[in-house]
């Protein structure tokens, strides 16, 4: 094993770190069951999404290309955006003791603008290694100017200057001079991220391939020795160009990157912004980015001390790695330094990276000792690249853009091109949106819990297992008298809080045993009467599911600690509404095991976002004869017309269509009725199924006036 630099420090106390973040939420039956989900998917994910399967050198050369490709496609690179050109242009100079810095700006894309500065030597005679810094959040702002975080790091491009390279410091967009976001998940409420495939990630991994671009323009650059530092989110920016870019020829990360362990289930997702991950598409575990630096020198530089970087998770991917190190013969090129400390900006973390790059981009002797740190010396605001910002930048709305939709095709016109079109879709559905379902579900070990008469209707409860270690509760009412194999329509309604409520306040006053979870809502003994009324009327029966996270298992909390829930489903690569989608599959599959029930016809009744599960639900299930669909949102994305309430998330699935294409092929296989008084929404499916000859497969209804 190598170690550089600073001693490896960590004691067996640091190896146990803990994120600090994670808040403390009740006790409560749906908070242990999801916690137990996230623990279980966490430790499949390690074992079959990092590098523990690669068996040789071999082995490892075949599959690192489609490795590669795939990040690619997870930061939203695949396929990559056009090189456009950079217009670079140099807005002024600064003079320090030994370098000189040029202030200055490219356009990634078009109205894209990098902010950046340039440090050299005072005398370049020959070109020069050179280094590209990526910077992690500091904050430099004053009067509400932002000068760029690129300014927070200014002492290790002039640290690179003074001994003989070239050093492109970049601004990121959140916290460069012209502001952009990456908070929308963390803090915004911008889940359509998830829909569209977007993360900052992949934009700030753009940022360094063109900052690349840009260097290899300077005559004062050798092209052929780049290396890439940074730190925090700068070391996370390290790891994406270092995976995707194979012009870096040294690096060394410092604290932006630790495993689905510490992420997921001690909670580091709660300390970091979604620049920080890719969209998990393929579901990763950590170990496969960085195993992607071989076989070029790699530095994994963090402190023992780190909260949101913990040393147990760094050290588990450092060995994982180094297995790949080894069996392609080169492990002096994989060095570990750890510092003692805690998240923060060290001497002893800048100093390792130095001699990585003296070694590895000049050739130093390993024993070379360095003896002079990084100092800062130059004021934020002299480094400041525009005295005026650009009214064409695209920096403040790059997120609506950067990773494209699909765009809708016409309306095929005959089965054999709409066969063709839904078969695409399809598959991309099952590959990019709903990967995270399932591989092997096995049964849903239905168990009946109960079953009570009142008042003229019996209702029975149902466990089952939409998968291994969750378990759901199906409720059915009919009209007491009717066996199961007697009812001539089951409708499955699938339930929202507001949903659970109703049904709570309709039943609960004579069902409550079976229940369980009750919201404590006034009966509603209107309802009830109308209930009995139907099924005296009729021989149905009305099938009641909460898919996860919502009635018996809500998730309790505060606001903070729901949406860090949903993040961890993100790191999984699934969404919480791609797994309810899983969730209202397999309760269809629980009633066709019920004995008498295996072919009643069934229907599906759901509101508002679980409407919209229930149309992807339905593209994957077989037998079901109708939907009916109450106040169904009209797409994923959230920056159309100023959407304030789009569709659920559903990872990636703006790649592929949107929802009136979903509701067009689940017209394709069942009677579809919306209930909407905003009918223009629908006219693709309208037309579809009118070119078709099945225009009665979709039936748009006024919805029901509300008392």
């Amino acid at each position: 094993m190598r170690f550089t630099f600073s001693a490896f420090l960590f004691t067996a106390a640091t190896l146990c770190a803990k994120s600090p973040y994670p808040e403390k939420t009740p006790d409560t039956p749906g908070n242990r069951m999801l916690d137990t989900y996230f623990a279980s998917e966490t430790r499949q994910q390690a074992q079959n999404g990092g590098v523990k399967d690669i068996q040789d050198a071999e082995d490892w050369k075949k599959k690192a290309p489609e490795y590669r490709r795939q990040l690619a496609e997870m930061l939203g690179l695949d396929p990559m955006p056009e090189r456009t050109a950079l217009n670079a242009v140099k807005t002024g100079e600064v003079k320090g003791e030994g370098y000189l810095v040029e202030k200055l700006h490219f356009q990634s894309m078009p109205g894209l603008y990098v902010t950046a500065n340039l440090y050299l030597p005072e005398k370049v005679e020959k070109p020069l290694p050179t280094i590209l810094y990526v910077c992690g959040h500091a904050v430099k702002m004053k009067d509400g100017i932002s000068f760029g975080n690129k300014t927070g790091y200014e002492h290790h491009g002039a640290w690179f200057a003074r001994h003989g390279y070239a050093c492109l410091i970049i601004d990121t967009v959140q916290l460069g001079e012209i502001r952009g976001e990456h908070h929308g998940t963390y803090s915004k409420g911008r889940w359509w991220w998830y829909s569209r495939g977007y993360t900052p990630a992949g934009l700030e991994a753009w940022s360094c391939m063109r900052a690349l671009d840009y260097l290899e323009t300077r005559s004062e650059v050798d092209k052929t020795k780049f290396g890439v530092t940074g730190r925090s989110g700068g070391g996370a920016y390290s790891w994406w160009i270092t995976a995707l870019d194979e012009r870096i020829k040294a690096s060394a990360p410092t604290a932006g990157v630790t495993d689905l362990q510490n992420q997921v289930i001690d909670g580091c997702v709660e300390g970091h912004c979604d620049c920080m991950f890719f969209v998990n598409t393929y579901r990763w575990d950590f170990s496969r980015l960085v195993a992607l630096a071989a076989p070029r020198p790699l530095l994994v530089v963090n402190t023992d001390k780190d909260t949101i970087f913990p040393i147990d998770g760094v050290f588990r991917l450092y060995q994982d790695v180094r297995r790949i190190y080894e069996m392609l013969g080169v492990e002096g090129n994989l060095g570990l330094q750890v510092a003692e400390g805690p998240h923060k900006d060290l001497q002893p973390l800048n100093m390792g990276a130095f001699h990585w790059m003296e070694r590895h981009l000049k050739g130093a002797d390993p024993m070379q000792v360095i003896d002079e740190g990084a100092k800062k010396k130059l004021e934020p605001e002299a480094l400041r690249v525009f005295t005026e910002l650009p009214k064409d930048e695209r920096n403040t709305k790059i997120d609506e853009s950067f990773v494209p939709m699909a765009q809708a095709p016409a309306p095929p016109t005959n089965e054999k091109d709409w066969q063709q079109v839904k078969d695409g879709w399809l598959k991309s559905l099952s590959e990019k949106t709903f990967r995270g379902w399932p591989q092997d579900a096995g049964g849903v070990n239905a168990a009946q819990e109960g079953s009570m008469v009142r008042d003229g209707i019996e209702m029975s409860a149902f466990d089952f297992e939409p998968q291994s270690g969750y378990r759901l509760r199906i409720f059915i009412t009919h009209r007491d008298g009717l066996r199961p194999e007697d009812l001539e329509l089951v409708a499955l309604n699938v339930l929202d809080e507001e949903g659970w409520d109703a049904f709570c306040a309709t039943y609960h006053k004579r069902f409550g045993k079976l229940m369980e979870a009750f919201p404590g809502l006034p009966d509603d003994e209107k309802a009830f009467e109308q209930e009995r009324k139907m099924f005296t009327s009729n021989k149905w029966g009305m099938a009641y599911v909460c898919p996860r996270g919502v009635g018996p298992t809500a998730w309790s909390g505060s606001e903070k600690a729901q949406t860090q829930r949903l993040r961890r489903f993100y790191l999984l690569g699934q969404t919480v509404d791609g797994m309810r989608v899983w969730d209202i599959h397999r309760a269809v599959a629980t009633i066709r095991d019920i004995s008498g029930l295996k072919d009643t016809p069934l229907w599906i009744q759901a509101h508002r976002d679980m409407a919209a599960d229930a149309v992807y639900a339905s593209l994957f299930t077989d037998g079901i004869k109708r939907l009916d669909l109450h106040d169904l949102p009209t797409t994923h994305n959230g920056t159309v017309d100023g959407a304030v309430s789009p569709a659920p998330a559903l990872l990636n699935v703006l790649k592929t269509l949107d929802l009136p294409q979903a509701v067009a092929m689940a017209a394709d296989k069942t009677r579809v009725v919306i209930y909407t008084k905003d009918k223009s929404s629908w006219e693709w499916p309208a037309t579809l199924l009118k070119n078709l000859g099945k225009e009665k497969q979709l039936q748009l209804r006024e919805p029901a006036s509300k008392q």
